[in-house]
């Protein structure tokens, strides 16, 4: 059953209630479940920062380790190391050992593919 009413209307909205219940369903189909949505909401948040941009961008096509980050964005190796573990616990970036060295790279293809993607849309 569609509901109808007359609400006021501001700018772009609409000139009555008029429920569509079709689409309505359809959006609800495809609207994921609330703890997915925190975290992808929370995913989002890690690509707010534009010192957590910067790094994922130095490890777009290679692994580097605390050192060679900070000398890349000219910072202290603290604000990296720091930065570098909100990234891993975002699962956006991973580690390895090689000897004392600790080397970041980007945790998986989909990192990269986000990264492209919003590049691309600002370019529009």
């Amino acid at each position: 059953m569609e509901d109808k009413r007359s609400i006021p209307t501001a700018g772009n909205a609409c000139a009555e209630w008029h429920v569509h219940d079709d689409r309505l369903a359809q959006a609800d189909a495809h609207m994921p479940d609330e703890d997915t949505l925190y975290d992808l909401a929370e995913l989002y948040k890690m690509f707010g920062d534009s010192t957590r941009i910067k790094i994922l961008y130095a490890l777009v096509d290679t692994e580097l380790c605390v050192c060679d980050i900070a000398q890349v964005l000219t910072m202290s190796v603290s604000a990296i190391s720091h930065q570098l573990r909100v990234l891993k616990q975002a699962r956006l970036v991973k580690y390895r050992r090689e000897g004392k060295t600790v080397f970041y790279s980007l945790a998986d293809d989909h990192v990269h593919e986000i990264l492209a993607l919003g590049l691309e849309h600002i370019n529009e």
